[in-house]
């Protein structure tokens, strides 16, 4: 499948993608130059390929779907955990634009430096495109164990994870400014999971919505 074969296959197939803002994202920052260079030929396919240590780069149609429901705006701070190779990393930071901060978090420090080069690679090649206007690079920083999230930085317009906790984790909810909004898969190990939307009201009540039958790999 090519780039555009993929796209098609999001607006008339899976029907994932909605808004024009999320077409151009995924139009801008390539796949292709987040995928290990022996499965360059399957940098389209719409399924999750192996990034090494156990993890991948998600599927497209599911990453095109919890990006949707995360409804990033221009100007937000936004963490990304699980940020893997760097692609929903490099994709959050075109959605919120110049004016706005993304920050990912990975708890394998050899992906760290995978999806920092990558980041590094990307940004670079489109430097001099001024049809592309994204944020500054992107931080990509390495999780502390026990730690959940970046309460450091907090807090945040939108939380993006792309790992399946057991549970909603409490402390992230704690990392969301009022009005903000956290997708996150939820379920056991190696069993069909779901994704959940989280929205944080005002007055800091939370609203669910929940879509099941997804696979991740555990959250760590």
């Amino acid at each position: 499948m090519t780039k555009q074969e993929l796209i098609n296959h999001f607006k008339n197939d899976t029907k994932v993608l909605v808004s024009p803002t999320m077409e151009k994202a995924f139009r801008d920052v390539d796949r292709a130059a987040f995928v290990p260079e022996g499965l360059l030929d399957e940098a389209y396919e719409d399924y999750p390929l192996p990034i090494g240590f156990g993890a991948t780069i998600s599927q497209p149609t599911t990453v095109a779907f919890m990006l949707e429901k995360l409804n990033v705006r221009k100007g937000q701070k936004v963490l990304d955990i699980g940020s893997g190779s760097g692609w929903t990393t490099a994709l959050l930071s075109h959605l919120v634009g110049p004016k706005g901060r993304v920050i990912g978090l990975e708890i394998i420090p050899e992906l760290v430096t995978l999806g920092r080069k990558n980041i590094e690679h990307f940004y670079s090649d489109i430097l001099e495109n001024t049809r592309i206007r994204m944020a500054s690079m992107p931080e990509i920083k390495l999780a502390k164990r026990g730690m959940m999230g970046l309460p450091e930085e907090a807090p945040f317009d939108r939380i993006l994870v792309s790992a399946a906790a057991k549970e909603v984790p409490s402390k992230l909810i704690e990392q969301l400014k009022p009005v903000g909004a956290l997708v996150i898969p939820v379920g056991q190990e190696l069993e069909m999971q779901k994704i959940v939307i989280l929205q944080k009201t005002k007055g800091g009540t939370v609203i669910a919505e929940e879509y099941p039958g997804f696979v991740f790999v555990p959250l760590r």
